[in-house]
Formats: structure tokens, C-alpha cells, sequence
């Protein structure tokens, strides 16, 4: 018992503050239990940042008004020795789509700012059992529903290497978040590219794990087939044992596809072995298809940066293996196999009618869409207010005729996949996150991303950061450009070691030019409120209701 308060007491009269740039869940760690800072200082230390930076990208929603209450909880855990969990006063961001017991969620939407879960997501509440601080919530895309991160209730979230560009999407709060440093690791969701969209455009880690690794509930669903949750880190390590803590839930029968798992592989710890990771011998298939070869601003510096990964891996060891085959057009894939709009209204209606949801927030899918906010003083947006799927999500149900047509595409997809790791002895599969840069601010969509092909398979995929485009006055340390590495079902532990070899050989991720600031420690006495940038909204989106 001594030990602990001499560190403690040497800690509080060296008085050195803990600096949050670029901190992982080691330095955490090593701050509290070497007596260099408490919980709270480190809690502190986030939530300074946050309120000083947030003006910079609007990534962050709302601070959980509980966390200094949190970190002295666990600052008397430290005190008694009984420091336990992997990630013991770790400070998180949640994408505001999971539920959260003491915060709202809204979902990026001002239909559902009242909306408060009486019980966390079972991925949350795992975090929690191993001491994880929930700092709050990040802004999103509302309802996930697009990649350009722009909501009602939330405002547009800004890419933080470059002001004029969104951060990706849908989990680009998150996404920012983690590269800001605004947290050491943060939780997404994927339907197509959600995860991995903002790894790319923030220079971060994501990993989007097998479908059935991690239980979907308590998230606000889209996609039965298609949707999955993870986390985003800075770095392998961190994303490795957010991942395991992640997956710790186990079997839950409110989720089915948890039952997939194989024995014991959800009590993986997916960190255990990186360091042995090698690219020696390993075959990657190259996914042509899923470059766009024509030279432009946006498409060129995404070759290049590939190609300067693809010569790193070559020289490390790794054989490339051309994948040419027709069949993985992404544009065509997504057209003709995305079952959103035939499982989304359904699983909506679901997710509202839980006796766990509590406050004011629309009864099903058909009153969100057709009620205006603030007890209907005004029109609220609904983004996206003219996607296809939604519209055809009032009419469209897992009953037509055409769903079991495009899950039969969906298996023969799966089948075809199998069949080309089989074919070339394939240990993964890479290609770009996205064909273009990531898109401006006020675009309609988010163009050119390579998602789909692991969101209808339920492959696991890794996201690294790549490169960068060349350094303009937008962008001065320039563009983040990310790389998948998908694998076989179940191959996680493989894809993670990969991505660490290949981080040793070609680590190319550096922070945002203005997230290098230091900002001053202060004594905190309560969670300050962050107030979201509602009214940066591109005028592109028109206010109203379907």
C-alpha cells in the first residue's frame, strides 16, 4: 500500500503535466503506475485539449459530465493497488451511435438529441470493465448513413490535415478525434467503409474485424449484413488491444452473429505476438481494379503513395500478386449487392422500440422521417434527405423479391473472394482505402471509396496510413492516404502483425500541423460543455423532411 502513495505524492509535487499528444495506452500506464501523473491529470489533460482544439475540426459532440468523477474513482483503485484492466484510465471517444447509460445518443440527428439508452453497448460497457474513461461522444455522419461527416445536431466535422476537406465518414468525429489527440483511441462503426474512410483521411489505424468478432447491439443499425463496429488508434499496438477488449463480449444472443466465432477466438489477445510479425514470404494480392489509374490532383497522389507502400513491401520481402479479375469493380459491387435499403427500415424500428431507450426521440422509421424537431418548431436536416436507399428503405423490406437476389450475390461474391485467396495463396489482400483524395467540404458523397468488397463479405480488414499528397497552403503537411489489408475470415491476429511489420518498415503517420500545440494543464473542477458547430452545414444539403 505505501508504494502506491509515495508514487502518487511524488507525482503531485513534481507537478509535471501529462501531455496528451500522441499518447497511447503505454505512456498511460507508465505515467500512472511510475507516480508521473494521475488519473485525473490524464483525464484533464484530454479534456483541456478538446475545449481548447475542438474549434479545429468539430469532432467532438458532447464530454461525458461524469469523467473527472471516473478518474478519481480509479486514482483510489491506483491508491489501493487495485490498478487492474488493460486499459485502466485509458480516455475513449464513442462515436455517437453507440449507447452510453450516463450520455445521449444521438446519432448525429436533432430528432434524437433526447435519446438516452439506460445501458451501454456491450463493446462500451467491456471497455469500461477494463477501466477505460468514456470522454464523450464524436460527431458522425447522421444515422451513419453517408462518409462525409456532417450531421444536424453536430455541424461538419473538418479534416484536421486540411481544412477545406472533409475527414471521411461516417465515423469522421472519431476519426479526427484519434488524430487530434483528443483521446488515445476511439470506437466506429462500418456498414461500407465507416472505419476505414476516416483511418485514411486522419492518418490512424482502424480495424473493421470479421462479421460476428464483435456484437452490434446497442449501435444504431443500418445494415444486418453489412454492419460491424471497432476501434481507431494511433497505433497498431493500442488498436490490437482496444480490439481484444472489444471482442472480450463474447457470444451475445442479442446479436446472432456473434455465434459464428470459432471456440476461443473472441478470448484472442490480438496483441500478444506483433513484434513477430514479419512480411518475409507473405503473399498480398494487388486489387487493381480498385485504383483509379487516370492521372489527376486528387487520383495521382494516391498512386504514388501506393506505390511507395507497395516498393516497402517488396524490399521487406513481402511477393505482390496482380488481382485483375472484372469481377472486383467496386462501383458495380456497391450499385447492385448493398442490402442498406432493404435492412435498415426494419432494423431502425427495432432499435427504437427497446425498452431501453428512453427520452424523447421518434417511435420508428417512418416518424423520424416525416417529424420536425424541437417539438416541432422547426425543420430539422435528415442526412441524407435524397439517398436512394432511404427513399426506397419506406417501401423496401428483407420480403422483396430482389433482397434474396442480392444476398444470393452477395454469397457468390464471398465464394469468389475464397476462391482468389485459394487460387494465389494469397496471406492478404491490399489496395487504397479510397481512389481519390478525400473529398472537399460541400461535396455531395464521398467518391471513390473501396469498402464494400469486406462489408458484404464480412472479411476483416486493417487500415494503415499509406502517405500523404504533396504539402499545399490547405494542407500543409498534406493529405492522409490510407491502405486496406484484408484477409481471411478469422485472420486478424495475421492482418495485425502484418500491418506492425509493415509500420516498422513504411511508418509514414504524422499529426495535424496545429495538433502539435501544447496546450496548458489546468485544474478542472467540472467537465466544461462542448457546444457542436450547427451552423457549419454545407448549403448542398437541403433542410427539410422526406
Amino acid at each position: 500500500m505505501l508504494a502506491p502513495l509515495l508514487l502518487l505524492a511524488a507525482s503531485l509535487a513534481a507537478g509535471t503535466p501529462f501531455d496528451p499528444r500522441e499518447a497511447t495506452i503505454g505512456s498511460v500506464h507508465h505515467a500512472l503506475h511510475f507516480g508521473r501523473s494521475t488519473c485525473r491529470e490524464v483525464v484533464s489533460s484530454f479534456i483541456v485539449r478538446v475545449e481548447a482544439l475542438n474549434n479545429n475540426t468539430n469532432a467532438v459532440l458532447t464530454l461525458n459530465p461524469r469523467a473527472l468523477e471516473i478518474a478519481d474513482e480509479l486514482d483510489q483503485a491506483l491508491l489501493s493497488g487495485n490498478a487492474t484492466g488493460s486499459l485502466f484510465c485509458v480516455p475513449v471517444l464513442v462515436k455517437d451511435n453507440y449507447d452510453t447509460f450516463d450520455m445521449k445518443t444521438t446519432g448525429g440527428s436533432l430528432a434524437f438529441r433526447d435519446s438516452q439508452p439506460s445501458t451501454d453497448a456491450p463493446s462500451v460497457a467491456a471497455l469500461r470493465r477494463e477501466g477505460a474513461v468514456i470522454l464523450g461522444k464524436a460527431n458522425l455522419h447522421e444515422i451513419a448513413l453517408e462518409g462525409i461527416s456532417v450531421s444536424s445536431f453536430g455541424g461538419q466535422t473538418i479534416n484536421p490535415y486540411d481544412s477545406t476537406r472533409t475527414p471521411g465518414g461516417s465515423s469522421g468525429g472519431s476519426g479526427a478525434s484519434v488524430a487530434s489527440s483528443f483521446c488515445v483511441f476511439a470506437l466506429g462503426s462500418d456498414t461500407v467503409n465507416s472505419l476505414r474512410s476516416p483511418a485514411s483521411a486522419n492518418s490512424i489505424f482502424s480495424v473493421r474485424p470479421t462479421r460476428g468478432l464483435i456484437s452490434r447491439s446497442g449501435v444504431i443499425p443500418l445494415s444486418y449484413t453489412q454492419d460491424t463496429v471497432g476501434p481507431m488508434a494511433r497505433s497498431v499496438e493500442d488498436l490490437a488491444i482496444a480490439l481484444s477488449v472489444m471482442a472480450s463480449v463474447g457470444y451475445d444472443p442479442s446479436d446472432n452473429t456473434t455465434a459464428l466465432s470459432p471456440p476461443g477466438f473472441q478470448e484472442t489477445n490480438f496483441a500478444s505476438g506483433l513484434s513477430l510479425g514479419t512480411l518475409q514470404g507473405k503473399r498480398l494480392g494487388l486489387l487493381e481494379p480498385f485504383f483509379n489509374r487516370t492521372a489527376s490532383d486528387e487520383t495521382t497522389p494516391v498512386n504514388e503513395a501506393m506505390n511507395a507502400a507497395i516498393g516497402r513491401l517488396e524490399a521487406a520481402g513481402a511477393t505482390i500478386v496482380p488481382i485483375r479479375e472484372s469481377v472486383y469493380n467496386p462501383t458495380t459491387i456497391a450499385a447492385e449487392l448493398d442490402t442498406q435499403r432493404f435492412e435498415y427500415r426494419e432494423l431502425l424500428n427495432a432499435y427504437l422500440s427497446r425498452p431501453e431507450l428512453g427520452g424523447r426521440h421518434p417511435r420508428d422509421f417512418a416518424e423520424f422521417y416525416t417529424t420536425k424537431a424541437e417539438g416541432g418548431k422547426g425543420e430539422f436536416l435528415v442526412m441524407p434527405s435524397g439517398y436512394e436507399y432511404v427513399r426506397n428503405s419506406s417501401v423496401s423490406s428483407t420480403g422483396n423479391a430482389t433482397y434474396a437476389s442480392v444476398q444470393q450475390g452477395v454469397a457468390n461474391l464471398t465464394l469468389t473472394l475464397a476462391s482468389t485467396f485459394a487460387t494465389h495463396s494469397l496471406d492478404a489482400i491490399i489496395y487504397p482505402e479510397q481512389r481519390n483524395l478525400v473529398v472537399k467540404i460541400g461535396s455531395p458523397s464521398q467518391s471513390g471509396r473501396n469498402g464494400i468488397l469486406a462489408a458484404l463479405t464480412g472479411h476483416p480488414v486493417v487500415t494503415v496510413p499509406a502517405g500523404f499528397s504533396p504539402s499545399t497552403a490547405d494542407a500543409p503537411r498534406g493529405v492522409p492516404i490510407g491502405m486496406e489489408i484484408l484477409g481471411p475470415k478469422w485472420s486478424e491476429k495475421e492482418l495485425l502483425a502484418i500491418a506492425h511489420a509493415y509500420d516498422k518498415v513504411g511508418a509514414t503517420r504524422r499529426s495535424p500541423e496545429w495538433a502539435d500545440r501544447h496546450v496548458e494543464s489546468q485544474d478542472l473542477t467540472q467537465v466544461p460543455v462542448i457546444v457542436p458547430d450547427r451552423a457549419n452545414i454545407p448549403a448542398v444539403y437541403p433542410i427539410g423532411v422526406l
